[in-house]
């Protein structure tokens, strides 16, 4: 059986972050957001009878609560605070203009009765449950169509005490998809900061057919061993900033997506202006993925350092023919890798369909991305690029890239073309070495200060470990 992720986890993971270097900021960082911002009404969970022993289950109080702040949603709006202790629940739904505070030593409990978190209708981007046919559980902590939504606190937790469901994913006896921890539909203005979330049944966090969503400052863990348990997936949503996160679990830490084949591209919500930044982790899986949910489409993604160690890789792009879609426009730089199998991973068939009608002649678009300024040190592999056989990949450009490899074979490419500049070891042969202004032109923003960097000499991009 899976051991889920304790407190006790949770207090070693701040122990080794304690000089708070991984959390730095830069002169970069989102907008700023409003999370400390003071709303006029404020309630306690405690004022609705909620028991935070960790047996009494409190989904009334959540929802009566939230039933009463809603009265306040348009008189600057309303607090439900959660103080210290252990609050079992089931899926509750928030409402607008609405802070949800958990203070410290505050322990949102999910229930482990499959009762407490209600079937509701697939995505319709999705078409159907993304485990299995039909309905999918709804997320411990829900909401859709709302406006100015903030989940923050004194670095208090919510567990979704995902142990049970991967028991009954492992062993077939699930009846729908697994929820989520988080997921807010169709929603604006959307702050998470300042939490740590464990052991979720399904992907951690999910906005989906959001904008302007801010993600900031928190930690996400699940074993490695505990299936699809990503991290941060936006998903159909724009204007995203995720910034300064500690990320680990068994699945992506951040997977990027828009939707699944002919529903996908039939609903026709890309992901676009994303933005990661100062992003640690480690995984089973990929450290920063796209796809393999992309029918939407994604472009606009732009993501600056990333420490990943322990993992199998480090950036992935996944697709298949019958996807259709694009991903274009991504620019990833600054990214330290340490024990990765693959650096840098495409694959042009991946994953499976929704079911029998999806056109396997519908191929995505991938093109204009660029990877620049990474070190790796003990990579198996540098990168195993796959693209499509009729439907290359185009316009990948690698620059100033320095990885220590293990294997005699560090690239393997097919159905790729695109540009390198300063890379080792070296890429294989679909990649022309950047000779002149006029083929860096081709690449995503590759900036003039890189073209006068290939003159420098490359051991000035290595650094001490």
């Amino acid at each position: 059986m899976t051991r889920s992720f304790t407190l006790v986890d949770v207090l070693l993971v701040l122990a080794l972050l304690s000089d708070a270097s991984w959390a730095a900021k830069g002169n970069s960082s989102c907008k700023q957001t409003n999370s400390g911002e003071i709303r006029p009404h404020s309630v306690s969970i405690t004022e609705f009878g909620a028991v935070g022993d960790g047996t009494t289950l409190n989904t009334k109080a959540f929802q009566n609560a939230i039933f009463y702040l809603n009265s306040f949603a348009d008189k600057g709006g309303a607090k439900l605070f959660v103080p210290a202790g252990r609050w079992l629940t089931g899926s509750f739904d928030l409402i607008s203009h609405l802070t949800l505070w958990l203070d410290k030593d505050a322990v949102i409990l999910g229930s482990t009765n499959s009762d407490d978190w209600p079937v509701v209708d697939p995505l319709p981007s999705y078409g159907r449950g993304r485990e299995l046919p039909g309905g999918r559980h709804r997320s411990l902590i829900y909401g859709r169509n709302l406006t100015d939504v903030i989940i923050t606190g004194n670095n208090g937790t919510i567990d979704g005490q995902g142990d049970i469901w991967w028991d009954w994913f492992w062993n077939g006896s699930l009846n729908y998809t697994r929820p989520h921890l988080v997921e807010l539909m169709n929603s604006t203005g959307v702050v998470i900061s300042n939490l740590t979330f464990l052991n979720s049944p399904f992907w951690t966090i999910h906005p989906v057919y959001c904008s302007q969503v801010t993600v900031q400052n928190v930690r996400i863990l699940a074993p490695h061993d505990s299936p699809n348990t990503d991290g941060i997936d936006p998903d159909s949503s724009d204007n995203v900033c995720i910034e300064d996160c500690y990320i680990s679990t068994g699945d992506d830490l951040i997977a990027i997506k828009s939707g699944w084949d002919e529903y996908g591209t039939t609903y026709g919500r890309p992901s676009t202006k994303i933005t990661i930044r100062r992003l640690i982790g480690e995984t089973q899986s990929a450290g920063i993925a796209i796809g393999s949910e992309m029918s939407g489409g994604v472009s606009q993604v732009y993501v600056e350092s990333l420490q990943f160690s322990n993992s199998r890789t480090g950036i992935s792009i996944k697709t298949s023919p019958g996807r259709g879609g694009y991903v274009r426009d991504i620019y990833i730089s600054n990214v330290t890798l340490a024990n990765v199998d693959i650096a840098i991973r495409f694959i042009g068939h991946y994953g499976e369909h929704p079911d029998k009608f999806y056109d396997p002649n519908d191929l995505p678009s991938i093109g204009r991305i660029t990877i620049k300024d990474v070190i790796g040190e003990n990579i198996k592999f540098a990168g195993l690029l796959e693209g499509i056989k009729g439907d290359d990949f185009l316009d990948i450009c690698l620059s100033n890239i320095t990885l220590h490899v293990t294997s005699d074979s560090p690239w393997n490419c097919s159905y790729i073309q695109g540009y390198s500049d300063l890379v080792y070891p070296k890429t294989c042969e679909p990649f022309k070495e950047i000779v002149s202004p006029e083929q860096y032109s081709e690449c995503y923003h590759l900036s003039s200060h890189l073209w006068s960097s290939s003159n420098q000499n490359r051991g000035a991009w290595l650094r001490s470990w």
